[in-house]
């Protein structure tokens, strides 16, 4: 079985399209998507059209939730949701509603977003202590929550990783097609970073000694996601875009 798995598009068709044209030259028996696909100020109704063309299987992530689930006051104050809901208003946007959060692929396969169980845990990184600092082997075991498969896809964190545990499971995290850099606030002030323009996608494939996994930067049309973002005002992504740093 091989297994193409993107995550974190962020309304980026320009990379998007990289990835899955990146992807056909190379072949996937499936492709997994590990949801926040639309939230950005880039081309979400675009992103839909390109998805629905393909047969992705796909689960959502902790900002598709905060689009349809956003109050007015939030949304008021975000003029990024605004525009977001707005290219997303009607089939896109009920589409998004219908996704699951988390999916038992095969025996073998788990997909979510964050961890198992929530889909805003950085699953592999504790950022408390600093940027890329990958968590002990009995912390991530414990963010399992008894989920035993041998291979757990997980996105949301968009820095490419693959963590081996001593339960003999492999956790690996595509890293973002659509956004290689990002600032937050929340659990604490932090910044993740790829320190390149390229979009990331992982392919998987099961061998005989186990899975065989290569995570790939793919260049695309930069300069175009960015002059979208600057129609929103957002230099804060066009840096994130350009640098892959925050």
């Amino acid at each position: 079985m091989k297994i193409a798995a993107i995550s974190d598009i962020h309304s980026n068709v320009f990379a998007l399209e990289a990835v899955l044209d990146d992807i056909r030259k190379r072949g996937a028996d499936v492709i997994v998507n590990l949801g926040d696909i639309f939230y950005g100020p880039i081309a979400p109704r675009a992103t839909y059209e390109l998805l629905i063309e393909e047969e992705i299987i796909t689960i959502a992530g902790n900002q598709d939730r905060q689009i349809y689930e956003s109050m007015d006051d939030e949304i008021r104050d975000n003029q990024t949701l605004q525009f977001v809901l707005a290219e997303l208003d009607g089939a896109p946007l009920d589409w998004l509603q219908l996704l699951p959060k988390e999916m038992q692929l095969t025996a073998d396969v788990y997909l979510c977003h964050g961890a198992p169980g929530n889909d805003c845990i950085y699953f592999l990184e504790d950022i408390e202590n600093g940027p890329g600092a990958v968590r002990t082997d009995a912390e991530i075991i414990a963010l399992l929550h008894g989920q035993s498969s041998p291979l757990i896809l997980c996105g949301h964190t968009h820095i490419p990783r693959t963590v081996a545990l001593s339960t003999a499971q492999l956790i690996v995290n595509p890293g973002s097609v659509g956004l290689p850099a990002y600032e937050d606030d929340l659990p604490v002030v932090h910044k993740m970073e790829n320190y390149s323009a390229h979009a990331s996608y992982a392919l998987l494939e099961k061998k005989v000694n186990g899975w065989l996994v290569e995570q790939f930067r793919i260049p695309y049309d930069v300069e175009a996601a960015r002059k979208k973002v600057l129609l929103l005002e957002r230099q804060d992504w066009a840096a994130y875009l350009q640098t892959g740093r925050g």
